[in-house]
């Protein structure tokens, strides 16, 4: 399986200490070693590096951990290879613009005859992986049912709807944004936390690194990281529930919804 990581802030921040620990990770901690990718918004802006060599190895990786790059949302994904060749096209996350802003996308999972099931129609892959299969249908289903005008809550819901579909076929953990907002959906495995004032410190778990955010921040500063696996072990994360769909923006929870089965227990009386 393959390893995301995500940012929603609400002041342009740099993933640095996040991302130090996720390519360690990419062969050296984890078996994640088939390419990495990140991608930054900045504004309307989008940056965006990929490799297909192995992020532990990689100079391009080792830029980014320490070339502060600022950004509100930011989406990266570490490779373990299952289904298409170990390749640049291949190698998260993906892109596409759609309503004059740009889509980005990862994927951690498995996804049975995706070719079939979630059939390419205005927007095509270039690579042969199921997971940009499905983030090409999952922007046609965005693009038929909505505009750019449309509030968030029913385009959440909708996306929710679709997510459920893809977990039928197998894993589905996604990551999703457009600079404004970040979809994140659990199928097995992802976890979350908001830092905001009071900051202390916090350590990661794969390498020796400490940093003291009271002094990195300021008090109005609201950062939300989201990772397949709590990258500190002196924190507490949010495990979400298999399932359950958070929308993010500004590093703040705007919409959530559960799995029918997660919605019903969470309905009846204590």
């Amino acid at each position: 399986m393959c390893e995301l990581l995500g940012m929603s802030a609400n002041v342009p921040t740099d993933i640095c200490f996040s991302f130090t620990g996720l390519i360690r990770r990419g062969g050296e901690t984890g078996p994640h070693k088939d390419g990495w990718g990140i991608s930054f918004y900045e504004g309307k802006g989008y940056r965006e590096f990929r490799d297909p060599e192995p992020s532990i190895d990689s100079e391009i990786a080792r830029l980014i951990k320490n070339y502060p790059i600022k950004s509100k949302a930011v989406i990266s994904h570490i490779r373990q290879a299952n289904v298409g060749g170990i390749c640049l096209e291949n190698t998260h996350p993906f892109s596409r613009e759609m309503w004059g802003r740009y889509w980005s996308y990862a994927h951690n999972g498995q996804l049975k005859d995706a070719k079939r099931r979630f059939p390419a129609s205005f927007y095509l892959p270039v690579g042969t992986t199921d997971s940009e299969q499905a983030f090409c249908w999952l922007l046609a289903q965005l693009r038929l049912n909505f505009t750019d005008q449309c509030a968030i809550d029913p385009m959440g819901k909708a996306l929710h709807g679709w997510c459920e579909q893809l977990r039928e076929q197998g894993v589905f953990n996604m990551l999703l944004s457009n600079g404004d907002y970040l979809f994140v959906y659990c199928s097995t495995k992802l976890s979350w936390i908001t830092r905001r004032a009071p900051f202390g410190k916090a350590h990661l778990s794969d390498v020796e690194v400490t940093v003291d955010f009271k002094e990195e921040t300021t008090p109005d500063d609201v950062v939300t990281v989201i990772a397949t696996q709590p990258l500190t072990d002196n924190e507490d994360w949010h495990t979400m529930q298999a399932g359950e769909l958070i929308v993010f923006r500004d590093g703040e929870v705007v919409v959530r919804h559960l799995s029918e089965q997660e919605q019903t227990k969470t309905d009846q009386p204590g």
